[in-house]
């Protein structure tokens, strides 16, 4: 794979933004919740993952229909897992017609698996 390819790939996905993605990015964006740093669209080894936290070590994945019994996230699931992160993956219709309970949830990851202390808005390795 060549240098920077996912950092190009990550760049033309946060682009082209679905409608789900765009509104969780609202909530998530500006330390908003629990004031932790989320980035978007953010290549995390061979992945691009939606969203991540890095110093909650949270990724959190919008899915589509295409993703229904995918083997593909599964094995993705896994390698950002042996990363230490924790995933957490919601369609796409809910995170439009219930955005504030998806909120809840990754709040509610976020309060049980705080950041360590100090690493406030630093990369990962704090």
């Amino acid at each position: 794979m060549r240098k920077g390819s996912k950092t190009c790939t990550a760049k033309a996905l946060r682009l082209r933004m679905t409608d789900a993605e765009r509104r969780l990015w609202y909530h998530l964006r500006d330390r908003r919740l629990l004031g932790g740093k989320f980035r978007r669209q953010h290549p995390l080894g061979p992945y691009v993952v939606d969203f991540v936290c890095l110093e909650h070590k949270l990724v959190i994945e919008l899915d589509g229909s295409q993703h229904m019994d995918d083997l593909n996230d599964i094995t993705r699931d896994a390698f950002l897992r042996r990363k230490g992160y924790r995933v957490l993956r919601f369609w796409n219709n809910e995170a439009l017609k219930h955005t504030a309970a998806v909120c809840e949830s990754i709040l509610r990851e976020m309060s049980v698996n705080p950041a360590p202390a100090g690493c406030e808005g630093q990369a990962e390795g704090c």
